[in-house]
């Protein structure tokens, strides 16, 4: 993906990308190492310089790149890379390296340094993007409980956040506490209409909906917190890893000043190596030790079956990191019940790619989801039909917008209410507190008719669709658990036999695991030095298991009777990219079809 732009009116068609990122054997920056012969820039760089049509004229090309040195960078750094014509832009701190402009013929001699732990391009991003959600959720119990998320600060990194009534206080003052934008010529004002969307799912009031004759304000999880403004997307929803990177910095570095515990990133690219060399992975660890919670859009490529894995293996970067929490996408069909609830075909599904981690680790109401519209946003002008008028107020105050991106926000509203509720929460107690409370009623699954082939599919409710489950606000806020190791979500590994186990180890051995003892919940074994999510974890005993077309424990089956062998292409640890497309794009949730995005079916569970 090259840019972050959406395209909201059509689902975005990733087969050829998705085809190529799964070929197995293929070069990649894979869990263990990085390309053959340990190569320390990622493919598309190589792909650059040693393609067939590659001419002299390329080869002086400037390109973008975030260089990763193996120490903190000084002068001496800087100098060598200033030796070889490079142009430094930005020097970061969390990734221990920066943003570089330099010649493409340089990369490969760059990284041979023995200073250089690896280079790759500034890639792209998208936006991943009530109505009866808060019910959904409980959100309307804890509310009436007194849990606002008073005192709390959440930063939205997004497309920016534009004033609006329903972010104001009881004194009409903004608490939005902090604007910066970064990028270049636009104000932290939100152009594109996808942050101020974000920001009213986390902490809208519902002022402009106070006289709904129905009594149901459009009001955010977490009415009373503060939000931090960190643009790092433009009007058209485009943004690059140099601009996410740069605003999470900015998180990290106004922490203390301004309390933030959550960090909220509805947005998402493909994967291109393993989440150990992404820069951007690195960036949201770096938040994560600094003890904040990021919470983040899983995509929306649940529903391509392009590579016949049905949407498998589609979760995207910085979802794919194990210290995140990663947010699927659930349609409520209007109803405060959750009995008829389900996981939208366009959710993306894990495993990840290259490091095979087990994602998402939630889902969250995110189809079609009322909150606050920006007027004058790139996305009302282009779909003024999803506006939302509010009785006794002037104009369109809300505005209808499906996806992950409208999930993850629910979640970081969840976890300021954690942090109001318990102020010296971690972000691993809050992330297994969620998970271990998260409801578990899913049945196996529901048929759903592809509208691209017209054929019926089935999407099933397993570990890669679900997670953990469906949020559940107050029973977070009620569980009084303490994660004493990393609430990391663990690694899936396929065995000989076909069946897959689910270890903390990233190079465990499928085939010899041996569940480990260590524990954190007791009896309900979650999180130790040796995970066991099998039998009683996070899942619980007897959760997820209905008919037989659905086993956990000690081996995974999932499908109608499915067992994915070792040579699916899903498990293979190389990664390569169609440069035809716009897959390194970071763009909202991962697919940009959030204004118009459907469930296609959905509301025929079978």
């Amino acid at each position: 993906m090259t840019e972050i732009t959406e395209s909201i009116s059509k689902p975005k068609n990733i087969g050829s990308w998705l085809v190529r990122l799964m070929l197995v054997g293929v070069a990649m920056a894979g869990i263990a190492q990085a390309a053959p012969g340990n190569r320390k820039f990622s493919n598309e760089l190589y792909n650059k310089t040693h393609s067939s049509d590659a001419s002299a004229a390329s080869q002086n090309e400037l390109v973008d790149v975030i260089i990763q040195f193996s120490s903190a960078p000084g002068q001496r750094h800087l100098n060598k890379v200033k030796g070889f014509g490079g142009k430094l832009n930005k020097q970061f701190n969390s990734v221990k390296g920066g943003h570089f402009t330099l010649p493409v013929k340089v990369v490969e001699q760059l990284a041979n340094d023995p200073d250089v732990a690896y280079v790759s391009p500034n890639r792209t991003l998208r936006l991943m993007s009530k109505d009866k959600s808060l019910q959904a959720v409980g959100a309307d119990v804890s509310f009436n409980n007194g849990w606002t998320g008073s005192g709390v600060t959440v930063a939205v990194i997004d497309s920016g956040i534009s004033s609006h009534p329903d972010l104001n206080d009881a004194n009409g003052v903004s608490r939005v506490i902090y604007n910066e934008s970064f990028v270049a010529g636009e104000s932290a004002a939100d152009l594109y209409g996808h942050g101020t969307h974000v920001a009213g799912i986390i902490a809208g009031t519902g002022y402009s909906s106070r006289f709904n004759s129905s009594g149901n304000a459009v009001r955010g999880i977490a009415p009373n917190v503060n939000l931090v403004n960190l643009k790092a997307l433009d009007k058209n929803g485009s943004g690059t890893d140099a601009t996410i990177i740069a605003a999470i910095e900015r998180a990290i570095a106004l922490k203390n000043q301004y309390n933030i515990k959550v960090i909220n990133l509805s947005l998402g690219r493909d994967i291109f190596e393993s989440y150990t060399l992404d820069p951007l992975d690195q960036a949201v660890e770096a938040a994560y030790r600094a003890g904040i919670t990021v919470v983040v859009a899983a995509g929306n490529y649940g529903h391509d079956n392009s590579a016949s894995n049905n949407g498998y293996g589609t979760i995207t970067v910085p979802g794919n990191d194990p210290y995140v929490i990663t947010v699927g996408a659930v349609a409520t069909f209007n109803s405060a019940t959750t009995l008829d609830d389900l996981v939208d075909t366009y959710s993306s599904k894990g495993p990840t790619l290259a490091d095979h981690i087990v994602k998402p680790d939630i889902v969250a109401p995110g189809n079609q989801i009322i909150s606050l519209m920006d007027s004058g946003s790139t996305l009302a002008a282009k779909y003024p039909g999803n506006g939302v008028s509010a009785i006794g107020v002037s104009g369109q105050p809300y505005f209808v917008l499906s996806g992950t991106s409208m999930a993850a926000p629910m979640v970081s509203g969840a976890a300021a209410l954690m942090v109001q509720k318990s102020p010296g929460i971690s972000p691993d107690t809050i992330k297994a507190r969620l998970m271990k409370t998260a409801s578990k009623t899913f049945g196996a699954g529901y048929y759903w008719t592809d509208p691209t082939t017209n054929a019926q599919r089935y999407n099933q409710m397993d570990i890669f669709t679900v997670g953990a489950g469906y949020l559940n606000i107050p029973a977070a806020l009620a569980n009084g658990d303490i994660a004493s190791a990393s609430a990391a979500s663990p690694f899936a590994k396929i065995a000989s036999d076909g069946t897959v186990v689910i270890t903390s180890e990233a190079n465990a051995n499928a085939d010899s695991i041996v569940w480990g003892q260590s524990v954190v919940w007791g009896q309900s074994v979650v999180w130790g030095q040796s995970i066991v999510w099998g039998q009683s974890i996070v899942w619980g005993q007897n959760v997820l298991v209905n008919g037989s077309s659905i086993v956990w424990g000690q081996s995974v089956v999932w499908g109608q009777s499915v067992v994915w062998g070792q040579n699916n292409p899903l498990w293979s640890q190389s990664v390569d990219v169609d440069l035809t497309s716009d897959s390194s794009a970071m763009t909202v949730d991962g697919d940009g079809d959030d204004a118009i995005l459907e469930t296609y079916g959905d509301s025929i569970p079978q």
